[in-house]
């Protein structure tokens, strides 16, 4: 399989449970709820992303024909970094990551040492193996993914409704404002929402916060 990759980079994790933790993040190329096209938007499943993973043109981008491609990329943009090699962890991430990630991926990234995340929007079913599952679900998708360690909300959307995902098998339950021209009065309604439904908690964009990508 040829894995189509956006970018690769590291950084820190800016959302959930893992915010501020050093992490390398693979962004896959490609979603399955929009084309990433601005002219598509307004007929996209998913009108509010705010990334960009079209074509194969980022930082460490391209089409890798093998799963030790990658990993081999992976693990010495680790070590270009830190010496460290007890914390080794890689966000999965898009467009949607489990469009391409197969068991040959997980497990040559699982030989070099990483704890491998993922963050989907739960259309897809994960493949055994993924450390860390994160579902983001979005309006109008269905969510075949139905457990894993977090599920973050991006909040509000009209007419979806967070509390419907409770019974699900989530450790973590998280709320996110949605960035948007609302975003401080998102803010608000999410620290309303969490004060209210404790079950759940504030979820920031922190990378965006300090700045770094």
């Amino acid at each position: 399989m040829t894995y189509s990759i956006k970018e690769i980079f590291f950084t820190l994790q800016g959302e959930g449970a893992h915010s501020g933790r050093a992490a390398i993040f693979l962004r896959f190329a490609g979603c399955n709820l929009w084309t990433g096209r601005e002219e598509d938007r307004y007929k996209a499943i998913c009108q509010f992303c705010d990334t960009d993973f079209v074509g194969t043109d980022g930082e460490n981008g391209g089409k890798y024909e093998t799963a030790e491609m990658v990993a081999n990329l992976v693990d010495k943009i680790w070590c270009d970094h830190t010496e460290n090699q007890n914390r080794k962890y890689i966000v999965c991430t898009g467009g949607e990551p489990l469009l391409q990630i197969d068991a040959p991926f997980i497990d040559a990234l699982h030989q070099k040492g990483f704890t491998i995340a993922i963050e989907s929007n739960g259309t897809i079913k994960a493949p055994i193996g993924i450390d860390w599952i994160c579902i983001s679900p979005k309006k109008g998708a269905p969510i075949l993914q139905t457990s894993g360690s977090e599920l973050k909300f991006v909040y509000p959307q009209e007419g979806f409704e967070p509390q419907q995902f409770e019974s699900l098998d989530f450790q973590n339950f998280f709320i996110q404002p949605m960035d948007n021209e609302n975003y401080e009065e998102n803010l608000i309604k999410c620290v309303v929402f969490c004060q209210t439904n404790p079950k759940w908690s504030l979820s920031l964009q922190t990378h965006k916060i300090i700045n770094i990508p």
